[in-house]
């Protein structure tokens, strides 16, 4: 029997590229990769989060018998599939180069495979596309950042982790003052009182390293953000409602415009991080 034709496209981020036409594209736009780098640029996708060897690449596309500068070949492929990605070696967010062994894509990919005329008595299926799930719908995504000056970005962020350090150093220096103030609203106060000292622990190192991310941009700051997040986001909102701590300096309608707009602070936040370590960003 006749083995179904599949088209395959690989999705990742706003790209994709479809292994039949040969095409790469952004938002439905078609970008100028074509030939040996979108060659290796499908190798890469097809194994996602894995090694391909400089080996593999030129007995792929440079077999024996070709004439060519392979070493010449394939960086100038790969330059131009990281030129059309706007990525970058230094920092890479899409291809990743293992020194003098090859390369690896290590973004999350997609493969949504088309049936193509299906042979007689075969039995044809669509994938189903996957539906977004709440986080993507709810947080923004790397691809819908904009392009941002590097300074602003890491000035804005560095200002967010010093606001949040002030609100930890603050209550924990005032904790009597805290404790009398839920003693007069709250029966269990000792609970609440507890969970300000134990998440202002927490918070603590998360913001420091999140300083140290802003001020020197390590390599793994977006990955590892994006692993701590859930629990930061958590944190954050718990922290959002630190104004009510001073309603007795600021009045209850002050603190619940702080709060309101402390919601929104760890959406900022987590759009920062993509921002500055998006290798697209203008410095």
């Amino acid at each position: 029997m006749t083995q179904n034709s599949r088209r395959k496209l690989y999705r990742f981020g706003a790209f994709e590229a479809d292994e039949q036409t040969g095409e790469l594209r952004k938002q439905g736009r078609r970008l100028a990769v074509q030939g040996q780098p979108l060659q290796v640029l499908l190798m890469l996708l097809e194994r996602p989060g894995e090694l391909v060897t400089r080996t593999e690449i030129q007995q792929a596309l440079w077999p024996d018998g070709t004439f060519v500068d392979f070493d010449h070949g394939l960086n100038t492929a790969i330059n131009k599939i990281r030129e059309a990605l706007g990525d970058s070696a230094a920092n890479p967010q899409f291809v990743e180069t293992l020194a003098k062994r090859g390369y690896r894509f290590i973004a999350s990919v997609e493969v949504k495979g088309q049936e193509q005329a299906a042979a007689p008595g075969s039995i044809a299926t669509q994938p189903a596309s996957p539906e977004p799930g709440f986080a993507q719908s709810l947080f923004t995504q790397p691809e819908e950042t904009p392009a941002a000056p590097h300074t602003v970005v890491r000035s804005l962020l560095l200002l967010l982790q010093v606001m949040y350090l002030c609100f930890y150093v603050e209550s924990l220096a005032r904790l009597k003052n805290i404790e009398h103030l839920v003693s007069e609203a709250v029966s269990q106060y000792f609970w609440v009182v507890a969970l300000v000292i134990v998440t202002a622990a927490a918070g603590i190192p998360i913001r420091l390293y999140l300083v140290s991310g802003a001020a020197f941009r390590p390599p793994g700051l977006r990955k590892n953000f994006l692993k701590l997040f859930p629990a930061i986001f958590l944190l954050d909102l718990l922290w959002a409602l630190a104004p009510f701590l001073l309603v007795n300096k600021i009045g209850f309608g002050l603190a619940f415009g702080s709060t309101a707009a402390l919601l929104y602070a760890p959406f900022a936040q987590r759009s920062l991080i993509l921002m500055a370590t998006a290798p697209t960003s203008r410095s």
